[in-house]
């Protein structure tokens, strides 16, 4: 396969690339275990129950739902046109509103949980810290979380070197494969993942691991519905996901895939 790269770009026009795939990323993208919102309510001492929640860099509504499914009165933030229009679509009952973790459109003191379901990264901690501060109640707990593929399958491995080495060290790929839904790699170990600083007792974190299985042709539409694949465009995505199918077909005879994944859960009480 030849080697594509893309010009390098910039964190917003990555975060606001999902607004053109936003129908794609919402069928596509994996959900979350039931263990996750668990280890979530453990880590804050709190349940979500009767708790007033902000998640943050929504999209589609992935992370909010079942928020709300377990009696949270949810808002949902979030920036870009496209993903806060499939929102709406997907999730007329729960409440949205534009903005993003840098300027929170939120009142002073009014939450008790402030989720980032794979959201963080597009922030800027000195300002998205002091806003978790701000809405937060005393007490209030700031969740940050990341769904990897697990690399320790060797499948799974062999596509994210194929990943890293398509777009090369100056492209796209690295952190932005990695981070945004961990396709291609770890998002710790690309260094994608720095929790904040300046929170008054620190994170504990839980890994929770889970798996899916979905048809093959699912998973390639789920590498697709990555910031990196997006900005590189259709016919270098076409390149890539063709060659992909090709190595993938013989290990999955059946044309079913099981995604393993590991939740990255970190959890600070402010």
């Amino acid at each position: 396969m030849t080697t594509t790269r893309t010009p390098r770009t910039t964190a917003r026009s990555r975060a606001r690339s999902f607004d053109s795939a936003a129908a794609l990323y919402g069928q596509h993208r994996p959900g979350y275990p039931e263990a996750l919102y668990d280890a979530v309510e453990e880590l804050a001492g709190r349940r979500f129950a009767g708790a007033r929640v902000a998640d943050v860099g929504a999209g589609t509504g992935i992370g909010t739902a079942p928020m709300r499914a377990r009696g949270a009165e949810v808002v949902a933030v979030e920036p870009g046109d496209g993903m806060a229009a499939e929102f709406r679509r997907t999730r007329p009952g729960i409440p949205i509103v534009r903005g993003d973790g840098d300027r929170l459109p939120l009142a002073g003191a009014a939450f008790d949980f402030l989720t980032y379901a794979q959201a963080w990264h597009w922030t800027d901690p000195a300002r998205s810290v002091p806003e978790a501060h701000r809405v937060l109640k005393p007490g209030g707990a700031l969740a940050i979380w990341w769904n990897d593929l697990d690399e320790s399958a060797d499948w799974v491995a062999g596509q994210g070197e194929r990943i890293r080495a398509f777009f090369g060290a100056d492209g796209p790929g690295g952190a932005v494969v990695g981070g945004a839904g961990a396709v291609g790699g770890s998002a710790q170990a690309l260094g994608y993942r720095t929790l904040p600083r300046g929170l008054d007792s620190g994170f504990a974190t839980r890994s929770v691991p889970w798996s899916r299985r979905i048809p093959l042709e699912a998973h390639l539409a789920n590498l697709a519905s990555h910031s990196a694949f997006l900005l590189l465009g259709e016919a270098g995505t076409r390149e890539f996901l063709d060659a992909e199918r090709e190595r993938l077909n013989p290990l999955f005879p059946d044309g079913t895939v099981e995604e393993p994944y590991v939740v990255s859960v970190s959890v600070a009480v402010l």
